[in-house]
């Protein structure tokens, strides 16, 4: 019986290693690591930071270097629409359609579990919110300087489009945002250690675990109807992101098979010629 377990569990290991690889790979991007922490519950009063129009402003005021040039008000012309991946999509993740011993090993070893699924959603979400944010993209076409705090500023914001979507399918959307979460929290902790910060890793964790709070608080109040409607490009990309995820189905959102808007700088016109 032990070889079968072991026959078993290298199956379900390799089975899932291809599943996220594939995709990533066509990406261009390694797949996430999976979490090593668990959940923590934090007080969403906590205390602050600043709301996604502030922190984009802090970082435009230390950009440095040429950017390309950038039309920003045609990318808000389109009607919003549905960011679910079409079925012939390349960038799409499907469970493997196993049979026989295959099947029957990996049902035995929970793999087709709706946890194991839970998962697997997981760690292909936060590396679309990744692709998005680790992007030099999304940098030129706001204006930024692709710093520790703006990355973290951008991650914290994408990760709120997609837990405030989530919490629009009741409890089961909450507690699978929990499990992206916990992926979360992996990847702020390479992102610190990278960073160079090693001595205080734990200290700087809930710093930034009080500002992820803080900033899930103050975005909620600054998308709601009664707030004023700020004209600066990144709150406009915002809402417009948190309409698309409403507009895509719950399947697309629990199975990662989702991709945010693709930010393309616009190249400038070419200059007529001076007759």
């Amino acid at each position: 019986m032990s070889r079968w377990r072991a026959a078993a569990a290298r199956i379900s290991a390799a089975t899932e290693s291809r599943l996220l690889s594939r995709a990533f790979s066509k990406a261009g991007a390694p797949a996430p690591q999976p979490p090593c922490r668990a959940f923590s519950k934090a007080s969403a009063a906590a205390a602050a930071s600043r709301g996604p129009t502030a922190a984009a402003a802090a970082a435009t005021s230390s950009a440095a270097g040429a950017r390309p040039e950038v039309r920003l008000n045609s990318m808000f012309l389109s009607k919003p629409c549905s960011l679910a991946l079409p079925p012939d999509s390349p960038l799409r993740v499907e469970d493997p359609k196993f049979t026989g011993i295959k099947h029957f090993l990996l049902t035995l070893l929970l793999f087709y579990s709706k946890q194991s699924k839970s998962i697997r959603g997981a760690n292909v979400i936060f590396h679309r919110i990744t692709s998005q944010v680790d992007k030099s993209d999304i940098y030129d076409v706001f204006q930024l300087e692709k710093t520790f705090k703006t990355t973290f500023a951008l991650l914290v914001l994408h990760m709120w489009l997609v837990l405030r979507r989530l919490k629009e399918e009741g409890k089961d959307g909450v507690k699978f945002g929990q499990y992206i979460y916990e992926v979360y929290n992996h990847d702020v902790e390479l992102r610190v250690s990278k960073a160079g910060v090693n001595l205080l890793l734990t200290k700087w964790m809930k710093e930034l675990e009080k500002i992820f709070y803080g900033n899930i608080v103050k975005y909620d109040a600054a998308i709601s109807p009664e707030a004023r409607q700020d004209d600066l490009a990144l709150a406009r990309y915002t809402r417009r992101e948190a309409t698309c995820l409403s507009l895509t189905d719950k399947e697309a959102m629990f199975s990662g098979n989702f991709k945010f808007t693709t930010l393309l700088p616009n190249s400038p016109s070419p200059a007529k010629p001076v007759r």
